[in-house]
């Protein structure tokens, strides 16, 4: 049998560069006209909180040098999923031209950087479909990960066109940069699906290049060249070295991270400025990507949404999900901690460092279950009085020399590290107690039709049943019925989906009941005596 071969192209492979120059260059446009412009990044789950972080820290950049803010970001279902599972929103185009036209109102120049890794959300797609009927005022930008002729081609409600038709009329008009498609192959993630690791990484990294260099263009009169952004996107490769370098430590928490879980307890990440945001969309992408309750992985900030930022400002009355200052955590959850509890401080040098030893003491007294990721600057380190506090103090120094004159970069690069190594402890915890089967994530939240789609195709490549078989077992799980009943069949995903919503071990149930050809009152017992759930599937696949 021949195999076709794909030319795919990397980060760092020419064409792709030269892209991100052309980009650059329109990012340099936009900000010598702030008061008619705006540099809009959108995207859901994930790629939308990238897309907040991206934007805030920009226009914290902005307002040191005292210009106009002109970043703006959107995520599919609001702030409210900055820090919950809002995935719904993403199957809605219309929702997401609208909130995109809603954002731009009045603007002359918009420059829009759609991201979605798999290039796949109806949401992106109906954002990318209205700046390509308004071009006299978007720029739009494609980004994510996949080649174009991998895009969706699903139809979208209510919807006249699909994702790849979308692309592919991008990749043709950026002939003439009216339009742009961003999309090196970074290849596949560790967890099948989880774009929050690679993606979610790939993201941050390659955006902060477009955009540092475009600022650079203009407050530095440093030229976009492609020697530029290639030096820009290989420093992230010092940056992989040097959190890497820990790597025995980090083995450490996530070992210590995975036994708290196990015993039904908690992780708690305590932070400062942008490393305590990080903590906080670690924690809210457990629960759709693992099934986590909300209770297992939180993340807290020093004070609150007054420090994120966020455009729909203090959530905190929206209910526990949106408590997440320290004194939240002191509140609530100081009381009942344990040993079986873990708690991860998130601080570098520059922070407060008695409020750090103050809270640490704090917590010390309940529990000694307490570690830190600490990042510091040769010559500038915190104190080892302080670093005892914690079991495990890991520790990463970096090279002042990296950043002279570029504070912006130093600030990216803690984050991508602590990123990296908060992804490495929550995806380590959850394999550790059994939410991973063989690479895919195997309990699931099914809360919209990608995931929907995504849990057939799972349930198909374990039990190898037919896609017909795989969805009835499927929903007889999400609507806990022996039989379909005309009503459940004749339903569309979305319903399918906001069902699924409030149930747990949905996936888990189909494929046991599958695989073994059992009642789904049988596959949840399974389940039931099985309190690891890799373990139980493992146990119905031997038996069948």
């Amino acid at each position: 049998m021949k195999y076709k071969t794909i030319n795919l192209q990397k980060l760092n492979s020419c064409s792709v560069i030269q892209t991100m120059v052309d980009i650059s260059k329109k990012v340099e446009m936009i900000l010598k006209d702030p008061e008619n412009s705006l540099i809009v990044l959108s995207g859901c789950g994930t790629s939308g909180r990238v897309a907040f972080l991206l934007a805030t820290s920009f226009n914290r950049w902005l307002a040191a040098l005292h210009e106009n803010q002109i970043y703006s970001y959107i995520i599919a279902g609001g702030d409210k999923a900055l820090l919950t599972s809002q995935e719904a929103p993403e199957d809605n185009p219309s929702l997401g031209a609208l909130m995109l036209d809603k954002v731009c109102s009045g603007k002359k120049h918009v420059l829009f950087f759609g991201i979605s890794c798999g290039l796949s959300a109806p949401f992106v797609a109906g954002q990318l479909h209205l700046c390509l009927n308004n071009l006299e005022v978007f720029t739009p930008v494609l980004v994510g990960f996949n080649p174009v002729n991998m895009a969706r081609t699903e139809l979208m409600r209510d919807f006249p066109s699909n994702f790849r038709k979308i692309a592919e009329k991008m990749s043709e008009m950026q002939k003439h940069q009216r339009a742009f498609v961003l999309n090196p192959a970074v290849g596949p993630e560790a967890i099948t699906g989880s774009s929050r690791m690679k993606g979610g990484s790939a993201t941050k990294l390659m955006l902060e290049t477009v955009l540092l260099a475009g600022h650079e263009a203009m407050y530095n009169k440093t030229a976009v060249t492609p020697d530029g952004e290639l030096a820009l996107i290989e420093m992230n490769e010092k940056v992989h070295k040097v959190t890497y370098s820990k790597n025995k430590k980090l083995a450490a928490l996530v070992q210590k991270a995975g036994v708290s879980l196990r015993g039904k307890g908690h992780v708690y990440y305590l932070g400062w400025q942008t490393l305590g945001i990080i903590g906080i969309i670690d924690a809210s992408e457990c629960i759709p990507t693992f099934g986590a309750a909300f209770e297992d992985i939180r993340g807290f900030i020093c004070r609150g949404f007054s420090e994120i930022n966020n455009k729909e400002g203090d959530l905190s009355s929206e209910g526990l999900h949106f408590s997440i200052s320290h004194k939240d955590f002191v509140k609530r959850i100081l009381p009942s901690l344990s040993d079986n509890d873990m708690v991860i401080f998130l601080f570098s040098v520059h922070d407060d460092l008695n409020e750090v030893s103050e809270l640490a003491k704090c917590v010390g007294h309940n529990t000694s279950n307490i570690h830190a990721l600490i990042h510091d600057l040769d010559g500038h380190c915190v104190p080892d009085s302080i670093k005892g506090l914690f079991m495990t103090a890991l520790n990463i120094t970096w090279p002042s020399s990296l950043y002279e004159q570029r504070s912006i970069l130093m600030n990216q690069h803690w984050e991508l590290s602590t990123k990296w190594c908060l992804n490495a402890i929550s995806t380590g915890a959850h394999i550790l107690k059994g939410k991973v089967y063989k690479n895919y994530m195997i309990d699931l939240r099914v809360t919209n039709s990608k995931l929907y789609r995504r849990a057939i195709g799972m349930l198909q490549r374990f039990t190898n049943s037919t896609q017909t078989q795989s969805e009835t077992a499927l929903l007889k799980s999400i609507y806990f019925v022996e039989e379909l009943t005309e009503e459940i069949s004749s339903a569309d995903v979305t319903q399918h989906t906001l069902t699924a919503n409030q149930k747990d071990q949905v996936v888990p149930t189909a494929l046991v009941m599958l695989q073994t050809g059992c009642s789904l009152a049988e596959a949840k017992s399974h389940l039931d005596a099985h309190p690891v759930i890799r373990d139980a599937v493992a146990a119905c696949l031997r038996l069948s």
